[in-house]
């Protein structure tokens, strides 16, 4: 995942810059052939030299670290049985509604 999103902040970076793939490597210290493998994700920068193609481009890394919660994880087996669970819960549910209403009217009294 992380790849595709510095590829695409480098990317969207040069073209609001303005700037051309050359033009980004001069002023990044770099070769417009590493730019166009981290545009394309092929290769992926660290965290300095994205910051130094960044600043190149006119913009700022601004890094916000939060802790993922516990139950958030990612559990493949929970998470399948949380689906047969949904599933079968929809399955107690009408396929079709009933033109009538079977239930008495709100506020009625018996």
């Amino acid at each position: 995942m992380w790849e595709m999103d510095a590829a695409r902040l480098i990317r969207t970076a040069r073209r609001r810059a303005g700037l051309s793939l050359r033009e980004l490597a001069r002023r990044a210290h770099t070769s417009h052939s590493t730019l166009a493998a981290y545009e394309q994700a092929h290769k992926t920068p660290n965290v300095d030299t994205l910051d130094r193609i960044l600043t190149a481009c006119g913009f700022r890394v601004d890094v916000t670290l939060e802790r993922r919660p516990a139950d958030v994880a990612i559990d493949p087996v929970a998470r399948g049985r949380e689906l047969v669970e949904v599933l079968q819960l929809a399955e107690m549910f009408p396929a079709r509604h009933s033109p009538t209403l079977t239930a008495p009217k709100f506020g009625a009294v018996a």
